[in-house]
């Protein structure tokens, strides 16, 4: 038996385990990030509050081998999301695996921004479509939101669409899901009041400024746009809403916060109005809407 495993199995208290189980973690991580992890593993696996870790709230012993997969992968730096299979965004949890991109705090924000649009504008059931669904969060959390919406959603990648379709199911969200490719193909399924996409924005060259563990193990497919057109996936969605948007619809994008400028001006060659840039929390340049 292992000295880890030893240590985990003698453990009666809820704190120590914690405390054990940050120390086992080596990812280049400061320490707070480091036990934000061990807060979701230990509530995923045990149904431990962060409340009652901090108590030491006591706990039955422990399977010696409990943790050692869970802790391997981490070392490798696997994301805790797709260690654990899950990840919360906006108030609901969300299957996720390497298929799909893990959904960012930014996204929600997105996510609000249109919420907060669509009900100003009270169109009675509005029609919405997500290009590059994923893991289907934005779709789905735009369906259980706002009442009576009428979700499509898109992706090239068939792995994608079944993530998202099982996660539209345990949610109990109404969303018909295409495979697409938005780059290649016309939208033959329908016009909108809203067409929204986060699309692959990360130019190939920034790929040795970022973390491993998302380059190691998120699909590159949706994370790195063309390496010969960054903004390539902008000018499909802008195209594509000339035909698929009602007039007055709008759309509304995830961007680069390095090509704010470049994406406002794709949509004014396209003739869209009312463009504007909104920051993120870090007051980062994070999303682009427009007007038809």
């Amino acid at each position: 038996m292992s000295n880890i495993a030893k240590i985990i199995f003698t453990m009666t208290n809820s704190k120590e385990l914690f405390n054990e189980l940050v120390s086992r973690i080596t990812l280049p991580e400061d320490k707070p990030e480091i036990q934000s992890i061990v807060y979701l593993l230990l509530n995923k696996r045990l149904g431990l509050t962060k409340t009652e870790i901090w108590a030491g709230k006591a706990i039955s012993s422990v399977d010696p081998t409990f943790f050692n997969a869970e802790i391997e992968k981490l070392n490798n730096q696997v994301p805790i999301q797709y260690v654990l299979g899950e990840t919360e965004f906006y108030g609901r949890i969300f299957n996720v695996n390497p298929s799909v991109l893990i959904p960012r705090p930014e996204t929600e924000l997105l996510v609000q921004e249109i919420k907060t649009e669509l009900l100003k504008q009270a169109i009675p059931s509005p029609k919405i479509v997500d290009i590059g669904t994923g893991s289907g969060c934005i779709a789905i959390t735009l369906a259980l939101e706002i009442s009576q919406a009428q979700v499509q959603a898109t992706d090239v990648s068939e792995e994608a669409i079944h993530t998202a379709e099982q996660n539209k199911n345990a949610l109990g969200a109404h969303v018909k899901f295409h495979a697409h490719n938005v780059l290649t193909d016309k939208i033959t399924f329908g016009k909108f009041d809203v067409m929204v996409s986060n699309p692959p924005y990360i130019a190939e060259y920034e790929k040795a400024t970022m973390k491993n563990n998302v380059v190691a193990h998120e699909p590159h497919l949706a994370l790195f746009a063309p390496a010969n057109d960054p903004l390539a996936f902008y000018k499909a969605i802008a195209s594509k809403g000339k035909s698929n948007l009602f007039q007055g619809g709008s759309v509304w994008v995830e961007i680069n916060e390095n090509f704010g400028k470049e994406v406002v001006a794709i949509f004014i060659e396209h003739g869209y109005h009312a463009i504007r840039i909104l920051k993120d929390l870090d007051n980062k340049d994070r999303m682009v809407t427009a007007k038809l």
